[in-house]
């Protein structure tokens, strides 16, 4: 069932199920929670708590904020969190990723670890020779240009058939799911804006990080001509010891809708050590 956090601005929606410490999943721009379809059974049936949630503006949660920065996804963040009782682990994807950093660096007593799937939390420079040498990098930074400059559907749908080259099973069906969404002009509004944030406010708080990272790159992500190379410049900003980096070589930008098999693979072992340690070794 969908329950809903009022907040000053609007509504966010998010669905919790299972039972154990929480785990909050924040999904990318222009998606929903439902991105997590695959990864929330594991993750319960492992035995935690699982708070799937929808960003401010997209999915059921409520439209007309009056930003959608990554400082304002981390304040809806640590509200959640502390509306359900943390600590928690917060698992963010893209966007979500320099959200969940700025929610770990504000409230280090509420987020105790960080799992960043393919995460724009840093200031991004063009790489030219990338751009050259990459096709996918290249295509796919044109087709997200055309979301930004005029709100181009059909260039996001042409960015997703990029970002995320090993399809689903169910992608015909998602895919339609999606392009039903941003067909609405205040859903597409919401995303256009999301483009036009800067990742650059997450990488200022990367050196205020407390908590352990786990970094996860898609090796076919078409966002970066070098994901494994982004991953580590992510690292190399946090406090030294606290960030790892994974890189599976399949994915694209999308690792939990892509192969959820190998990152649960990934995260559980993450969640197991990083609660335990947050929590003094009660994992219940």
């Amino acid at each position: 069932m969908t329950e809903h956090l009022t907040l000053d601005e609007g509504t966010i929606a998010y669905d919790l199920v299972g039972e154990g410490q929480l785990v909050v999943l924040a999904h990318g721009m222009g998606d929903s929670r439902h991105s997590y379809r695959f990864v929330v059974p594991a993750l319960v049936a492992a035995g935690y708590r699982v708070a799937n949630v929808d960003l401010r503006g997209c999915g059921d949660s409520s439209t007309g904020w009056s930003g959608y920065s990554r400082i304002d996804i981390a304040g809806d963040l640590v509200a959640l969190v502390r509306h359900l009782g943390g600590p928690a682990v917060i698992v963010g994807q893209s966007i979500s990723g320099g959200a969940a950093t700025i929610a770990a660096a504000t409230a280090p007593e509420l987020v105790v670890g960080l799992v960043e799937l393919a995460p724009f939390t840093r200031a991004q420079s063009v790489d030219l020779a990338g751009l050259l040498r990459n096709s996918a990098h290249r295509k796919g930074t044109v087709q997200l240009a055309k979301v930004m400059l005029s709100g181009s559907l059909k260039g996001w749908l042409s960015y997703l058939d990029l970002a995320i080259p090993a399809k689903p099973a169910d992608w015909s069906d998602e895919r339609a799911r999606i392009e039903t969404i941003l067909s609405r002009p205040e859903r597409m509004q919401v995303l256009r804006s999301m483009t036009k944030t800067s990742p650059a406010e997450a990488g200022a708080y990367l050196p205020n990080v407390q908590c352990p990272v786990l970094v996860v790159e898609g090796g076919n992500d078409p966002d970066w001509a070098d994901p494994k190379a982004e991953g580590e410049r992510i690292l190399a900003d946090l406090p030294a010891g606290l960030g790892e980096l994974a890189v599976i070589e399949s994915a694209g930008h999308y690792p939990h809708t892509e192969t959820p098999g190998e990152l649960v693979e990934l995260i559980l072992p993450f969640l197991t050590t990083t609660l335990a340690r947050a929590t003094g070794g009660d994992r219940a």
